[in-house]
């Protein structure tokens, strides 16, 4: 069942993050150590092929479910409560403000009035949640609500995958709200790599394999929020291109790191330069509709963030300081864990990593 009010219920039992993305399915479980310690309990990965999830769907049911199951065998968990994430695309948010005095009844019918407004369909062809956010800043006496809406098949699909791998879904996380939750966690490390201001917008970039999704953000406000369809296929297309390979063939010597001396120059380069031209592009769009005129911090995470030279593009074209975002700063990491594959890939689990926290986190 979606719910966003499970996102703010503690988990008593293991619980496992489980991101299905367009090209991989990735998990984290994660443990405490003492009052403030956290430990990377298990950290694994399995690559899906290009055509198995498409547009945030899952077009291959076994294929995907396959996946799970050996993603499950290959980290070792034990764990059988999974908290997954909806893709932003799949989920209408409104925040909306109501009588803080009603009760939990007449609340639940004035969301269903509110929401509506907002949705092109049925209401009854959607999963339909909210959650109180707290006292409205606007309007005293009342309260700022969270309404999350998304169609029932859209939920389904990734509930029944997990419950093919034997698997009990007790959350359902909309995927941008878990890495927002993970991006806030080290950055409240006492050893976070970068100092924000209350009054500083941060942008969250995640680079994935099918484009990049922009937000702009001022302390847990969303101020702006965007995707491109410029990411790492464009790349694996463009070394296709370049040496006469299949798409398949491209991919495999991409994530093998198995390619000719000159890919770093003739292909990489080239494309490092326009994707960071284009976000540049993007943030420029962010500054001329909306009243604000700077950021001060570029964070990135995905599967490509980690593109030699990326960082460095980015930040020259912005002019604004920019960092690639690692989840499990100031972790310890757990016996089952492959410390070195980790902190390579790091990047890539910002979205599971905030699932799992949903364990923790009220």
């Amino acid at each position: 069942m979606f719910s966003l009010s499970s996102l703010f219920q503690r988990q008593p039992e293991p619980l496992i993050g489980l991101d299905i993305s367009a090209t991989a399915v990735k998990l984290v479980e994660l443990g405490r150590h003492g009052q403030d310690g956290w430990v990377l309990e298990r950290c694994a990965m399995e690559p899906l092929s290009p055509d198995w999830v498409a547009d945030g769907s899952i077009v291959n049911f076994d294929e995907v479910a396959g996946a799970v199951r050996r993603l499950l065998a290959k980290s070792g968990t034990r764990a059988k409560h999974v908290a997954l994430a909806l893709p932003p695309s799949a989920v209408i948010t409104k925040k909306v403000i109501l009588p803080g005095s009603l009760s939990d009844a007449e609340m639940e019918i004035q969301v269903e009035s509110e929401a509506s407004q907002y949705i092109p369909f049925s209401l009854d062809e959607v999963q339909l949640d909210f959650c109180i956010i707290g006292p409205s800043p606007k309007s005293p006496g009342d309260v700022d609500v969270l309404l999350a809406a998304t169609r029932k098949e859209k939920a389904d699909e990734r509930q029944e995958v997990a419950e093919a791998a034997n698997l009990k879904t007790v959350v359902l996380d909309i995927g941008s709200f878990a890495a927002r939750l993970a991006v806030e966690r080290v950055l409240q490390n006492p050893n976070a790599p970068l100092h924000v201001g209350e009054a500083d917008l941060v942008v969250l970039i995640k680079v994935g394999a099918r484009g990049y999704a922009m937000q702009v953000l001022r302390d847990e406000e969303v101020l702006y929020d965007t995707e491109q369809s410029m990411g790492g296929a464009q790349l694996t297309q463009a070394i296709a291109r370049h040496y006469n390979l299949s798409q398949e063939e491209a991919e495999q010597k991409k994530r093998a790191d198995d390619l000719p001396a000159s890919y770093p120059t003739e292909v990489l380069a080239p494309f490092v330069k326009n994707l960071a031209q284009d976000v540049a592009r993007s943030l420029q769009f962010f500054f001329t509709s909306t009243p604000y005129h700077s950021v001060q911090h570029i964070l990135l995470s995905g599967g490509s963030a980690t593109l030699e030279g990326l960082t460095e593009a980015i930040q020259e074209h912005t002019g604004v300081a920019t960092l690639v975002l690692d989840p499990f700063l100031g972790m310890q990491f757990g016996a089952a864990v492959n410390k070195s594959r980790v902190r390579k890939d790091a990047a890539a689990y910002l979205t599971a990593c905030g699932l799992a926290l949903r364990r923790f986190y009220q």
